[in-house]
C-alpha cells in the first residue's frame, strides 16, 4: 500500500534547491516518487505505508530546508 504526502518546504529560492530537495528525498527505501515545486513550495511524495514522515522531514532538512507543513 502506499501512501500520497503533501509536505509545505521552507527556504526554496529556485529550481536548483527544488532539485536539490527531490535528490534528498529519493534517497529514502520505500519512496516511490517526489516532485517539488519552487513555485508552490511544495514536495508531493508517494511513499510505502513503512516510511514515516519524520524520514522525508529528516531527508529536507539534510538538504537544507525544513518542512513547515505536512498533509496526508
Amino acid at each position: 500500500m502506499t501512501k500520497k504526502i503533501k509536505l509545505t518546504v521552507e527556504g526554496m529560492h529556485c529550481a536548483s534547491c527544488a532539485g536539490n530537495i527531490e535528490r534528498s528525498l529519493k534517497k529514502i527505501p520505500g519512496l516511490k516518487s517526489a516532485s517539488v515545486s519552487m513555485m508552490t513550495r511544495k514536495a508531493l511524495v508517494e511513499a510505502d505505508d513503512n516510511v514515516s514522515e519524520e524520514a522525508m522531514k529528516q531527508a529536507i532538512a539534510r538538504a537544507g530546508y525544513k518542512v513547515s507543513k505536512i498533509e496526508n
